[in-house]
Formats: C-alpha cells, sequence, structure tokens
C-alpha cells in the first residue's frame, strides 16, 4: 500500500512519452511464474523467452512472490542478464530491501543490489492529508470537513489503501444513513481501522524527540527556567502531547514538571498560531511530527 504498482506505471508511461516506439512489458512476478510454468508444459520456453527479451524496459511486481520457486528464479536470472547484457531497462519492485529477500537466490539478489535501490516511505502527513484532498476534490457532493480529513490524515498512516478505504467507508456510511460526516462519526465508523493504526505515542517519547531536536538537556522539560531557547521548545512539547496523545491538559502539565493547566493551554495556543505566521516554527512542527509518527 505504499504506491510501488503505482510508480512502475509511471515509469513505464513516462519511458513511452520519450520514446514512443518502444516495447514496454509490465507483469507481476506471480504471473511471470505462471506464463513460465505454462511454456514449460506446452514446450513453448523458447516463444517465452523470445517475448520477455524483445521488449526494451521489462518491469516486474512483487519479486518476493518467487520465494522459494527454484525453476522460476533460474528464468528470472537468465532474463536479467539478456536484459542487462543487451543494454535495455529493467525495473523490479518488492515489499523490502534486495539484501532482505529471504529464499531468493543470491545471484538474483546481487544483481538487484548492482542498479539504483530505491526505499519507498509511507506516505508522510502531508501527502496523506493531499490524498484525502484530491480525492474529495472529485466528489463535490461529499461534505467533509477539514478538521476531518486532518484527523483521518494523522491516524490512518500504515498505507494509502487504509486511508482511501476509510474514507471510502465513512462516505458510505454517511450517504446511506443521511448523518453529517464529523469527527465523532469517523470515531465511531472507524474503531476498528483507527486502532490497528494508531501507535501509542507517549509524552516521554515526545519531550526526548523535541530535546534531541533543538539540542537541549531532557531535564529543560520540567526545569523553571525561562531562557527563550528552552520555553519554546518546551512549548513545542506541550503542544506535540496534546495533539499526538490523548492526555488531558492536567495530565500533560504534571509531565512537564508539576505546571498548572493553564500554561499547557496557553502553549498549545501559542504555537498553534506560531505555525500560521512562521515558517519555520510549521516547519519544526512537521518535521517532528514526521519523526514520531515514524
Amino acid at each position: 500500500g505504499q504506491g510501488k504498482t503505482h510508480l512502475m506505471h509511471a515509469i513505464g508511461h513516462a519511458y513511452s512519452e520519450v520514446n514512443p516506439d518502444a516495447q514496454i512489458l509490465y507483469m507481476s512476478a506471480e504471473k511471470f511464474m505462471m506464463e513460465f510454468v505454462t511454456a514449460m508444459r506446452r514446450k513453448e520456453v523458447m516463444e517465452f523467452k523470445a517475448r520477455l527479451r524483445a521488449v526494451d524496459v521489462l518491469l516486474i511486481d512483487d519479486i518476493q512472490f518467487i520465494i522459494g520457486k527454484v525453476s522460476t528464479q533460474e528464468e528470472f536470472l537468465h532474463t536479467i542478464d539478456a536484459i542487462i547484457g543487451a543494454g535495455k531497462r529493467l525495473v523490479v519492485s518488492a515489499d523490502r530491501a534486495p539484501q532482505a529477500l529471504d529464499g531468493v537466490d543470491q545471484r538474483i539478489l546481487s544483481r538487484l543490489s548492482m542498479g539504483l535501490v530505491a526505499d519507498i516511505q509511507p506516505a508522510d502527513l502531508e501527502l496523506r492529508r493531499l490524498i484525502l484532498e484530491q480525492r474529495l476534490a472529485n466528489m463535490p457532493e461529499a461534505q467533509v470537513g477539514e478538521d476531518v480529513v486532518e484527523f483521518l490524515a494523522r491516524t490512518i498512516s500504515r498505507n494509502v489503501r487504509e486511508l482511501e478505504g476509510g474514507l471510502n467507508k465513512l462516505l458510505a456510511y454517511a450517504q446511506l444513513t443521511g448523518k453529517p460526516i464529523t469527527r465523532t462519526l469517523a470515531e465511531e465508523q472507524l474503531k476498528d481501522i483507527l486502532s490497528a493504526c494508531r501507535r501509542r505515542i507517549t509524552i516521554d517519547e515526545i519531550q526526548r524527540a523535541v530535546c534531541e531536536y533543538y539540542r537541549i538537556d531532557r531535564s529543560e522539560m520540567s526545569s523553571k527556567r525561562r531562557a527563550r531557547a528552552v520555553v519554546r521548545p518546551r512549548q513545542v512539547a506541550m503542544y506535540l502531547a496534546k495533539v499526538m496523545t490523548p492526555r488531558s491538559y492536567p495530565e500533560i502539565g504534571r509531565k512537564f514538571g508539576g505546571r498548572d493547566h493553564s500554561t499547557v493551554i496557553h502553549a498549545v495556543r501559542l504555537v498553534e498560531g506560531l505555525r500560521q505566521q512562521d515558517s519555520e516554527m510549521d516547519n519544526d512542527v512537521r518535521a517532528l511530527l514526521r519523526q514520531l509518527e515514524a
């Protein structure tokens, strides 16, 4: 659900635009295996080989599915060598890095490691938000507030399929019942998805990450010092604690040296306002959110 197949199709389309006469073939590793087995049964292996090796770009998706298939791996190895030897292009995707593909021939892994290995990370908060907004832009009849979009983007973070599935489920329920789409409705109807996705982030983790980011001592989170270099990181940590944990204002205050809940409220409102006015502050908060959500 990180967009590997989508990216592979994009590569094929981009290459086709630059080279309109190029022969481009996309297939899953499972289809590669099935067609190879069928070719062996029909004694058409040479035709199978010729078809694959005649292309200019070969895209093989989900290579992990050939794990343990010795004959398929052997043919895939020969295909790789033929494609590379002819100076053509090969793109392969998997759900993990080449070195982590246990059960795949080491010769295949060494060849895959020769090329550019691109690590596709889960979509960050901003991208998840944009994905939801793009979907909703094509559905003008759907009335979904910004607070609901923000809630979904922040809490469904494992992969894009779950994010879109959560939105679809919410829209379908609202359409069937006629209920308005609110954050409360989202929490009620998506509780299974949300509980699976939500990682329990603690205030201790937030304090540790903020101190490392701003390069201050951990004790400053509870200290009485009022120097700006200490106060601002402390306020950011309070803001993140309110945004990323279910803790109340008084509970958060106790974790910051026994401070009053009004101090936490002031910090949260201050950081919210600064994020609107100060791009540097907004960038700091976004970086910390990505780090803590990873």
